[in-house]
């Protein structure tokens, strides 16, 4: 490599400061305008201490940074900041292992070439001012502590770690309640349950986000509101957020545990009962309809091996369209697969046995969304950027199906769950999002529920047990997995501990997460 940049020193020296200010916003959540400020002040120290043009100049041709790899890993830390809002290395760890393929993230792929592109660019530019600069040789030997210390991915790795030699690795596992049920009803209800992508209910905050969120507070009318669902850890994924839900237990990666660290997954938490399982037990007929693949983040391989009678996906669900290219990037819209599910819910309602539908949208996923054609026929014209437009489609398509539902009288003696699969990741409303306290969406109503508020420091582990009870079933001291019932006046993990604690317990134990992973003695997975 070259040691001059005779004409270029200067715009060398600029794209240094570029990235520094892109870095900084990144990190701390500011708009990206700051790193102009970044970017002069920069400049001013350049220009004062004449960087990469010392007066005594002393040129090492061959002299390689210290700091070229931790600089490189946080050029990967900033992609996923940039790309999901906070790095959740428990997803990173979970989609590695369970598949990637067959995402629609075709975008991100673009821009993950992009950063490559301009990290390396960085990375030259570095290598030669430390070897142009004798005093930035000696600095960067200091700075590279400082690189490895403060990547947040690093942290998160050793945080990881930190349950292999934790002195009490069990605290969670002491409080897990084996799911049962105790008693159920005569006449057992039917469950409709609808997870909507990335449909937060801090959405329903009018000031910040108008009226994307109208639509489900109509429906919050006909039953039970639950507010404060936080989310915790090991929870902010579609997989981890349905598994919470149903399992009332964070989906900690197998990790370590996982016998064949880069083969993928054959099985998904076959050491719990969930949801299916009571109910498969209990004679119900459960499907499960999502537009995306099912070969994505082992989805289709949880609700097949947890008591689930029908699973479709794209795969199976993209030849049944009337228009075979109505399609988008993740797989169907979703106003062809609620379309789907009204179907599917007719043909349930005439068997004997009572049954379970759980499907899953994608219209309001992140960054922008991709709401459905019959959305842009009622909103008007999408601008291809504003997710608040692709959260009132979710919205309004999950009202729409509702009330076809009961028009056709197919809601008598059922259960319906409208809910969020976890909290938006980042997004074009992101900074408004992060400006408040953040929580989840959680409405039931049908089976006698009367409407009502219900506001508690909660989590989506608690829904597992509040679902079973708002059913009719009875469940032991109204608890089942890490979760409370809502209907019921027993406490929730976070109203005793609260959340700080219950994600430094998940960090720093391996108990729980041995349940979840390893199947009992003599038992082949589900």
């Amino acid at each position: 490599m070259s040691t001059r940049l005779p004409a270029g020193r200067w715009w060398a020296i600029a794209y240094l400061g570029l990235c520094i200010g892109y870095a900084m916003t990144t990190v701390f959540s500011l708009s990206h305008f700051w790193a102009l400020p970044v970017l002069v002040l920069w400049l001013m120290l350049a220009w004062e201490f004449r960087w990469g043009a010392p007066a005594h100049q002393v040129v090492r041709p061959r002299a390689w940074p210290w700091s070229l790899l931790p600089l490189a890993l946080w050029w990967i830390y900033l992609f996923l900041a940039d790309s999901y809002g906070k790095v959740d290395l428990g997803a990173v760890i979970f989609h590695l292992q369970a598949g990637i393929a067959d995402n629609g993230s075709g975008g991100r792929i673009f821009v993950g070439m992009v950063y490559t592109l301009t990290g390396l660019i960085m990375l030259g530019i570095f290598t030669w001012l430390v070897r142009v600069d004798q005093r930035w040789r000696l600095l960067e030997r200091v700075l590279v502590l400082f690189l490895l210390a403060f990547n947040p991915l690093l942290f998160g790795i050793t945080l990881e770690g930190a349950s292999i030699v934790a002195e009490d690795g069990a605290w969670l596992e002491r409080r897990y309640v084996p799911p049962q049920i105790e008693a159920m009803p005569e006449n057992p209800p039917n469950l409709i349950y609808l997870y909507m992508e990335s449909t937060e209910g801090t959405y329903a905050d009018e000031s910040r986000f108008g009226d994307v969120y109208a639509d489900l507070e109509t429906l919050g009318q006909r039953g039970v509101v639950f507010k404060g669902l936080r989310q915790i850890a090991n929870t902010g994924w579609t997989t981890a957020g349905m598994i919470a839900s149903q399992c009332g237990t964070p989906l900690i990666p197998a990790g370590l545990l996982h016998d064949s660290q880069l083969e993928p997954l054959e099985y998904v938490v076959p050491g719990v009962d969930c949801l299916g399982d009571l109910l498969s037990r209990r004679g119900y007929n459960l499907t499960f309809m999502g537009g995306a693949s099912l070969d994505f983040a082992g989805k289709g391989l949880f609700y097949k091996q947890h008591g689930f009678d029908t699973v479709l996906g794209r795969e199976a669900l993209s030849p049944r369209l009337d228009d075979p290219g109505y399609l988008n990037s993740w797989g169907l819209y979703d106003d062809s697969l609620l379309d789907m599910a009204v179907q599917r819910v007719r043909t349930l309602q005439r068997q004997p046995e009572p049954f379970g539908l759980f499907a899953a949208t994608l219209s309001a996923h992140p960054p922008y969304g991709y709401p459905a054609r019959r959305c842009r026929n009622n909103q008007g014209a999408f601008d291809g950027k504003n997710i608040l437009y692709s959260i009132k489609c979710t919205g309004w398509l999950t009202r729409r199906f509702v009330e076809r539902l009961e028009r056709e009288g197919l809601l008598d003696n059922t259960l319906v769950v409208i809910a969020s699969d976890h909290l938006a990741m980042k997004n074009s409303a992101w900074q408004a999002l992060t400006a408040g306290e953040r929580e989840n969406t959680l409405i039931m109503f049908g089976n006698g529920l009367e409407p009502r508020v219900i506001e508690r420091e909660s989590s989506m582990v608690d829904v597992l047990p509040t679902v079973l009870e708002a059913m009719g079933f009875e469940v032991p001291a109204n608890r089942a997995g890490l979760g409370a019932s809502l209907l019921s006046p027993a406490q929730t993990l976070l109203e005793r501990h609260g959340i700080e604690t219950i994600d430094a317990r998940m960090r720093s134990e391996s108990a729980l997460q041995q349940r979840l992973w390893k199947p009992s003695s003599g038992e082949s997975p589900r």
